[in-house]
């Protein structure tokens, strides 16, 4: 899978999805750690990359669009205080959301569940 790591979230995330073998990117590899949510949402989108963020705009942002990708990963959990936590959660949760993001989502990883919904977001709770 393809990650764009927002800057909401360590470096290290992009660095431990690439050590499991995943083609992932932190923006601020790419100059764009103090860009708009806006401008990393069009290079994600450009660039066929899934976000990885723990900031909800993105999903503000893609219901506002409705557009069918790119797919977020927005992590919900804030006892993942550190790099490692977070990726171990992420792994754990790829393989039961992989073909989601594949088709466009925006998939929520809290404590007690995963939600996913399909993209285009059509209305916002």
């Amino acid at each position: 899978m393809r990650f764009l790591i927002d800057h909401a979230l360590s470096f290290r995330v992009a660095e431990l999805l690439r050590s499991a073998n995943h083609d992932a990117i932190h923006v601020a590899e790419i100059r764009l750690s103090a860009a708009a949510d806006q401008v990393i949402f069009d290079f994600a989108h450009s660039d066929d990359r899934i976000i990885v963020s723990a900031d909800t705009d993105f999903g503000t942002l893609l219901a506002l669009q409705r557009t069918p990708k790119p797919s977020c990963i927005l992590l919900r959990w804030p006892e993942l205080r550190n790099a490692e936590q977070q990726t171990r959660v992420l792994l754990a949760n790829l393989s039961n959301v992989s073909d989601a993001l594949g088709a466009g989502a925006v998939v929520v990883i809290e404590p007690h569940r995963v939600r996913v919904r399909y993209l285009p977001l059509t209305e916002m709770r």
